[in-house]
Parts: C-alpha cells; sequence; structure tokens
C-alpha cells in the first residue's frame, strides 16, 4: 500500500484489533514552534498539541484520504493519522463491524495518545463518530473540525431503507457485489469521478491506486458491507444540541452523498457548540483530497479561530 513520504508507521493495540497510523515529520517549508531565548532564563519548550485526521467510509477508504494534508501541520503539531478498524493497514476482523467496535476503537485509540487533549479533523460517518465521543468524553477534546459529518441516518431519514443497503443484506449477492463492483479500479475511479469531486480532472491514477490497494486487502469486505448495509448508521441530529466541545464545520458546495444544506441544519441545532461552517465553492465530499492546499489554508484558520 502506498505510504506517504518522510511517514513514520506506528500501531496501536485495541480491545477490537490493532490500528496502524501514519505520523509524518516536519516539512522543511514549515516554520517550527516559535521560542524565546533568554541567557539568564531556562527556555521552556511548549509542548506540541496533537491533530488527529480520521478518514471516512466507503470502497477503499484509508488514512491516504487526509495524506496530501497531514504534512503540512507536522511542524507545528505532533500529527497522527489512523487507517480505522478494517481499513488500510489496520486490523481486518472476519465478522460483521458495530458502531460498537469503531467507538470502543477510536475511544482506546485516543487513549493511548496520552491524556492531553487533542484536536481530531474527521470526515463523513467518523465525523459524526467523533461528535458521540466528545459528547460522551469531553475531557478528551480540545476542539472538533468536521468535514460533511453525517450519521447515514440523519434527520429520521433512514439509510438502511435505501435500496444499497436491503441488496449488502444480501448473503452471496454481497460479497459478489464488493468485489465486482467496488474493489476494483474501473468502478473506484467512477465513483471517485462522478459522485467524490466536483471535479473529475482532480483525480489521480495514484489516489485510484490508494483506494484500490486498501479496498482489496485480505477481509477488507467485512468493514465495507457493514458500512453499506447500514449496521454503523444513527441519527447525527439527535446529538449535535449535546455536543459542547468547540467545532467547525467544511462542506464542499457540490457534496452530492451530504448536501451542503444538511450543514446549515446541523448549526442551527447547536450554534453554540458549531463555531462556524465554511463551505467551499466547485468542491465535492472530500475537499482534503480533491482541493489539498485550498484545505490547509481553511484548516490553518480554524484551528487559530477555535483555539
Amino acid at each position: 500500500m502506498l505510504t506517504p513520504p518522510r511517514c513514520e508507521l506506528q500501531s496501536v493495540s485495541t480491545s477490537r484489533g490493532s490500528l496502524v497510523y501514519y505520523s509524518p515529520s516536519p516539512l522543511d517549508s514549515v516554520a517550527p514552534l516559535p521560542q524565546e531565548s533568554n541567557s539568564d532564563e531556562t527556555v521552556t519548550v511548549p509542548t506540541k498539541s496533537t491533530l488527529v485526521f480520521l478518514h471516512g467510509f466507503g470502497g477503499g477508504s484509508s488514512a491516504y484520504e487526509w495524506s496530501k494534508v497531514y504534512p503540512a501541520f507536522a511542524g507545528r503539531y505532533r500529527v497522527v493519522a489512523p487507517d480505522l478498524l478494517g481499513w488500510g493497514r489496520s486490523h481486518h476482523p472476519t465478522r460483521s463491524l458495530t458502531l460498537d467496535d469503531y467507538l470502543t476503537s477510536l475511544t482506546e485509540f485516543l487513549a493511548a495518545l496520552g491524556d492531553d487533549p487533542v484536536v481530531v479533523i474527521a470526515s463523513s460517518l467518523t465525523a459524526g463518530m467523533v461528535v458521540k465521543l466528545a459528547i460522551a468524553q469531553p475531557q478528551r477534546f480540545r476542539s472538533l473540525i468536521l468535514v460533511a459529518p453525517t450519521g447515514l441516518s440523519d434527520f429520521g431519514v433512514d439509510y438502511g431503507d435505501s435500496l444499497i443497503a436491503q441488496v449488502s443484506q444480501v448473503a452471496g449477492i454481497n460479497q459478489l457485489l464488493y468485489w465486482t463492483a467496488i474493489a476494483n479500479p474501473f468502478s473506484i475511479r467512477s465513483f471517485l469521478e462522478q459522485r467524490q469531486f466536483a471535479r473529475a480532472s482532480r483525480v489521480s491514477s495514484e489516489m485510484v491506486e490508494a483506494y484500490t490497494q486498501s479496498a482489496q486487502q485480505p477481509h477488507a469486505d467485512y468493514a465495507a458491507l457493514s458500512f453499506l448495509q447500514g449496521q454503523l448508521s444513527f441519527d447525527l441530529a439527535d446529538l449535535i444540541p449535546q455536543l459542547t466541545t468547540p467545532t467547525a464545520l467544511i462542506w464542499g458546495r457540490e457534496s452530492q452523498l451530504t448536501p451542503v444544506e444538511m450543514g446549515d441544519r446541523l448549526r442551527m441545532l447547536n450554534p453554540t457548540a458549531i463555531q462556524s461552517l465554511t463551505i467551499l465553492d466547485d468542491v465535492g465530499l472530500t475537499p482534503h483530497l480533491e482541493v489539498p492546499a485550498v484545505t490547509i489554508g481553511v484548516l490553518t484558520q480554524l484551528l487559530q479561530t477555535l483555539a
């Protein structure tokens, strides 16, 4: 599988399986943390805050999704970007996965990073899961930056009633669906170009290769089918009013799977915690992969504002 340049691979053992994560070295172009020197005083170097980048769900998802963005923050922050359970290089259980599997493994992963609260930057369904975690354990989180968060069954619209969810629950057919219609380069490129990005020309061969390699890992179908079947779904709108962690939302205006109007509705449910909604024009579901330079600029501003 593809590994971003200057990244160290490490892992954390959880009760649901090990999670592999990427930790980039600082880029030469990124300024180090400011330090003041005085010959009469001992210089104390501040501890770097931790940024945790969490990818979303879909055929071939992995930490690669954020790989064009997180290295830019390695000079000023401690950056970690894990592959979620059942995805990328992390452990692939040979069973259906549940929402509790992800909440538990993420909780234990964050605990392993230390006691200091972290900033979590997450997308889509994983971003919705992070809201659940922040409500349950607010002391673990400094702030949240969420890209098109969803619980898949938001505002009472049950994803489990959709055709794809129903077909994915049929034994035998679901395996055929995954290996013939999802986990191959043609299907992945088609999805990226037609559903995930606003502009097909922004999809590169490297992206297709990275998603394909993740999708074709042994037993990768278990996590993907659990997602497609709706076993991980919940209503995010029911949770947002309980959120207290300072939060910012980012949304691509051309996002198809989670329309931008949903961002407005979520923010209105809790404008105290959700402090801003940044809408990016001519961008789809994953601005961090489609327009990484723009996303880096937006994240830099939001990190300063939320701090």
